[in-house]
């Protein structure tokens, strides 16, 4: 339960909105619709500017989304970086795998997502 304070923390800070640079995105990735497995978290300095940091966590088993101990290392990491606005993704926007490492054709064929 003393967990849980962490996940509601990191989406209380998305539903706020803009309130100035840097920014935090979160992206969640899955093999399906319904379970995430991997985030990506970039942050963004400045308007115009390209992602300066990118970090991803992963999980084997289970939604990565439900995970207090990895909300947790976000909340850190964007703290590190004195985020100011956090903009997170409301569902999953694609495949776990990487492109060209993970699978070399245009669709990952291990996820249905892709297909």
């Amino acid at each position: 339960m003393l967990e849980d304070r962490f996940l509601k923390r990191l989406s209380k800070k998305a539903r706020k909105g803009l309130r100035g640079w840097p920014i935090a995105t979160i992206a969640f990735y899955g093999p399906n619709l319904s379970q995430a497995t991997k985030v990506a978290v970039g942050i963004v300095p400045s308007e115009n500017a390209a992602v300066e940091e990118l970090r991803d966590w992963k999980v084997d088993h289970g939604d990565i989304r439900a995970d207090p101990g990895i909300a947790r290392e976000i909340l850190e990491f964007i703290e590190k970086h004195q985020v100011r606005s956090v903009a997170m993704s409301g569902g999953i926007i694609g495949c776990p795998h990487q492109e060209g490492i993970d699978y070399d054709s245009a669709r990952c064929r291990h996820c249905p997502i892709t297909a």
